[in-house]
């Protein structure tokens, strides 16, 4: 009975060995792919839009209120290239534009093993566009592209890893829900024009990379 007892010990102590304290700060940098899942009701000349992928390197910090709960900050800024497709005029080419999501998540760990611990979170983003229509040029038509910032929701899947005592690797899926309200100018042969749109972006963020604990 006592070599029982103190089997089932070493167990559980193995299987919580991953554990993270009260109080703990982790840093994780990642490359993560941004898939946008666009759709679009753009007024007067119809269409839908099309908004390119992305690569780009993120930061995340996440907090430890217990060993279970947490509190995870996505930092990162991507670039797409927008087009409107089969409106009235054609395809119009409206530029790229940035976008720097900065995303709250609440997330709860799991322990199953010694060395995995996957989670879940969910939480808030607020998109912020910038250098919206730069680089367009190849119509003529869009003289002017803005979009206004909003708050999104996000939910998230994810596991750790341990490499060693120091290290760890992450994957990491993100679902975030999100649209904006656009509005293009373009001048036509009957005068310069405002096209309104609302646009839901609602990208996939999948992420990989390496975490560590900063105290």
């Amino acid at each position: 009975m006592k070599k029982g007892l103190l089997v089932l010990s070493g167990l559980l102590l193995s299987t919580l060995s991953f554990g993270q304290e009260a109080g703990e700060l982790h840093m994780r940098v990642r490359a993560t792919g941004v898939v946008p899942m666009e759709d679009a009701k753009i007024e007067t000349i119809g269409g839908n839009v099309a908004v390119s992928n992305n690569l780009i390197p993120e930061v995340d910090f996440t907090y430890y209120f217990t060993k279970n709960i947490a509190a995870e900050l996505i930092l990162g800024t991507s670039k797409h290239e927008v087009v409107a497709v089969n409106t009235a005029l054609g395809n119009l080419d409206l530029g790229r534009v940035m976008l720097l999501p900065p995303t709250l998540n609440l997330q709860y760990h799991f322990y199953p093993t010694k060395n995995l611990k996957p989670y879940v979170g969910a939480g808030l983003n607020y998109t912020i566009f910038y250098d919206q229509g730069q680089g367009k040029g190849r119509n003529t038509a869009v003289t002017s592209v803005a979009y206004d910032n909003n708050l999104g929701y996000s939910f998230q899947l994810g596991f750790d890893y341990k490499i060693n005592d120091k290290l760890y690797w992450n994957v990491d899926v993100k679902k975030l829900y999100l649209n904006t309200d656009v509005e293009v100018g373009a001048a036509l042969p009957s005068g310069q024009v405002y096209v309104p749109a609302e646009v839901d972006l609602n990208p996939w963020l999948i992420s990989t990379g390496i975490g560590f604990k900063l105290f």
